[in-house]
């Protein structure tokens, strides 16, 4: 009954917040999420039932030695996340909305009790993510909704794994299973940089280990060209932002029509130079085969993922590949302001190189 007391907690916690549109949110976060626990199964069952299917049954013996690795060798705090499963009928778990004004890549921030601000707001049935994305297109903002494959939920709960994992090609799978538990270990409310670009240094870092237990080199090539392929596609984003700041700045001397025109231009200048970037990658990258509609929206929210990668992974390097010193040192860097973060952060970027 741990997780039904859990669950109850948090409904508590929401009934003192006000609103028809908050608690109307809350309610379907929390029945969404009590949704997904009930209908888990242990892994271990699954894993020993006859009727379980092959290809499910390989997943979920995988997933069970990644749990392990994660905690033998990552020192990640595992507990017990990760040993039931859940059939979701689809390969994501919820959708994200973002929005953001029209001339702004500042998007808007919705503010969650224990977690803090975040520039995006989930849902577990599309129907209303829509409904919510329609009242912001309303109000002029640029928009868009995204599927996520998996969230953590930051040790409250025992996250299970489930179809958005499964779904995925075997070493995807493992990344991420190591990606979400590398949240249990820090979260820093409002600073979705560093949350993300840790968890990601933890998952490449922790796949690249994984892979040489398994002795599959092609494994982490791919997980590297991944990795690329996002910095290049950040690269034309923050050129493209910093076109649209300074296009944005003019707001009070350019007529609408005016900053709506050079806005379409911009977009579709980075639209052209990601697809020309794309030809010769052997993968999806961020945007996918032919992106369309891009708007403030991906980007106000694409360049908070992975701009610290570099810099956690040379934190982990200079304490030998010891990750539960590595851990120490982030959640003491974690303790500084923002502005040291930042500082300490590009310093150990600037630091790191691949092949060393």
């Amino acid at each position: 009954m741990k997780q039904l007391s859990q669950i109850y907690l948090v409904m508590l916690l929401i009934t003192t917040l006000s609103g028809c549109t908050t608690l109307g949110y809350y309610s379907q976060a929390v029945s969404g999420h009590l949704s997904l626990m009930m209908s888990t199964q242990p892994v271990s069952e699954l894993i020993n039932a006859p009727s379980t299917p092959p290809a499910l049954k390989h997943r979920l013996t995988v997933a069970n030695e990644a749990r392990q690795f994660a905690d033998h060798r990552l020192a990640l705090p595992v507990g017990d996340a990760f040993s039931d499963y859940a059939e979701l009928g689809r390969p994501w778990v919820v959708v994200n909305l973002v929005a953001a004004p029209e001339f702004s890549l500042q998007a808007h921030r919705w503010c969650y009790p224990v977690v803090g601000c975040q520039a995006y707001r989930g849902y577990y049935e599309l129907e209303k993510a829509r409904n919510e994305q329609q009242s912001f297109i309303d109000d002029g903002y640029d928009t868009f909704i995204g599927s996520v494959t998996a969230y953590s939920t930051l040790g409250w709960f025992d996250d299970p794994l489930h179809t958005g994992f499964t779904s995925l090609s075997e070493n995807r799978m493992v990344a991420l299973m190591f990606h979400e538990l590398a949240h249990r270990v820090v979260y820093i409310s409002d600073d979705t940089a560093f949350n993300e670009s840790f968890a990601t240094a933890v998952e490449l870092e922790g796949l690249r280990l994984w892979l040489e237990a398994e002795g599959d080199e092609l494994g982490f090539r791919r997980a590297l060209a991944r990795l690329h392929q996002r910095n290049q596609t950040l690269a034309l984003v923050e050129d493209a932002s910093g076109q649209l700041d300074a296009l944005y700045k003019q707001q009070d001397t350019l007529p609408k029509a005016e900053l709506r025109h050079r806005k379409a231009q911009i977009f579709q200048a980075l639209q052209a130079d990601y697809q020309a970037l794309s030809e010769d990658w052997d993968q999806p990258g961020p945007f996918g085969d032919n992106p369309t509609g891009l708007n403030n929206a991906n980007l106000a929210l694409f360049s908070q993922y992975n701009q610290y990668v570099p810099a956690f992974r040379q934190l982990l390097r200079e304490q030998n590949g010891d990750f539960s010193a590595f851990y120490e040192a982030v959640e003491a860097l974690a303790e500084r302001s923002q502005e040291v973060r930042q500082h300490t952060l590009s310093q150990l970027g600037q630091r790191f190189h691949e092949n060393l």
